[in-house]
C-alpha cells in the first residue's frame, strides 16, 4: 500500500528510518536531515496520526513492516562504488578457485567482474550470480534448490542450505546490510543470515563487501558471533569506533578510493 505522506521531508525520514532499521532517535534524524528537532516532531507527528510511526520518549519508530528494496532498485544505488569494489574483490580471485556468492547487490557485481575468469566452481543461492557465471569460461556452478523470491532472485530454505553445507569452498563473499560499533555486521533478512553463517562455516576466507553508505546503520538482524570476517571491502575509511570493532574481531580492512 502507498504511504500516506504529505510531503518530501516526510519520505526523508521514512528513508532514514529504514536505513536505520527500523528505529532511531530524533537527534539522528535532525542531524541527518540538517534541520531543527522541531521539523522532525512536526512531520513525525504527521507520520504517526497517518499510523505509519510510532513516538516514543527521544525516538521513533516504523510502525509498518518494510523489506529491503528489490535486487535490481539496490543495484542502481551507489552503482559507481559498488562495480569498483567488486573490481577489488575480483582481483583477488583466481582462475579455478572455489566461492560462495549470496543474493547482495554488491555481490551481483562481483559476479559481474568475474565474467573474464575461467574455471570457477561456484556455489550461490542467487539466480542473477548463477545466470551470469554458468555455461562460460569452463565454470561449474552450483545453485541452491529452493522456490526464488520474486524481489531478489534468492533460493532459501532446507534445500538450499543442505547443498551450501556440503560443499566447502575457498571464499565466501559476503554482503551486508548495515555495519556500527556495537553490533557489528548486520542483515535485513534472517534468511539471508541464516545461509551466509553456513556458508561462512564452509569458507576458508570471508569476504565481506559493502560501500560506506552502510556505516553506523542498524538493520534487524545481527551477525556478531555468528561470522568471523577475514577482510572487509568498502569505498571509504570507516569512523575511529569502527575500525576499532575491526580490529577487535582481527578483521581486515581493504579501502578501495
Amino acid at each position: 500500500m502507498p504511504r500516506k505522506t504529505t510531503n518530501q521531508r516526510e519520505e526523508e525520514i521514512l528513508k532514514e528510518l529504514q536505513r536505520a532499521g527500523g528505529s532511531c532517535r530524533i537527534g539522528f534524524l535532525s542531524k541527518q536531515l540538517h534541520v531543527s528537532y522541531e521539523t522532525i516532531r512536526r512531520n513525525i507527528r504527521t507520520l504517526e496520526d497517518a499510523h505509519i510511526v510510532r513516538k516514543v520518549h527521544g525516538g521513533v519508530h516504523l510502525i509498518e513492516n518494510f523489506d529491503e528494496a528489490p535486487l535490481q532498485s539496490r543495484m542502481d544505488t551507489h552503482a559507481i562504488v559498488k562495480e569498483r569494489l567488486a573490481l577489488a574483490v575480483a582481483q583477488n580471485i583466481n582462475n579455478g578457485d572455489s566461492i560462495f556468492m549470496d543474493i547482495g547487490s554488491t555481490t551481483a557485481f562481483v559476479a559481474s567482474a568475474l565474467r573474464d575468469h575461467t574455471d570457477l566452481f561456484v556455489v550461490t543461492n542467487s539466480a542473477f550470480v548463477a545466470y551470469t557465471l554458468a555455461s562460460r569460461n569452463n565454470n561449474r556452478v552450483f545453485l541452491a534448490g529452493g522456490e526464488l523470491r520474486p524481489h531478489d532472485g534468492g533460493a532459501f530454505g532446507a534445500e538450499a542450505m543442505d547443498l551450501i553445507q556440503r560443499l566447502s569452498v575457498q571464499f565466501a563473499i559476503l554482503s551486508v546490510g548495515a555495519i556500527n560499533a556495537e553490533a557489528g555486521f548486520m542483515l535485513h533478512d534472517l534468511q539471508e543470515a541464516n545461509l551466509s553463517e553456513i556458508a561462512a562455516q564452509n569458507a576458508q576466507v570471508r569476504i565481506a563487501v559493502a560501500d560506506s553508505g552502510k556505516f553506523n546503520k542498524r538493520a534487524p538482524v545481527s551477525l556478531k558471533g555468528k561470522i568471523k570476517f577475514s577482510v572487509l571491502y568498502t569505498d571509504a575509511q570507516p569512523s575511529g569506533p569502527i575500525v576499532d570493532m575491526l580490529k577487535s574481531n582481527e578483521i581486515d580492512l581493504a579501502v578501495v578510493e
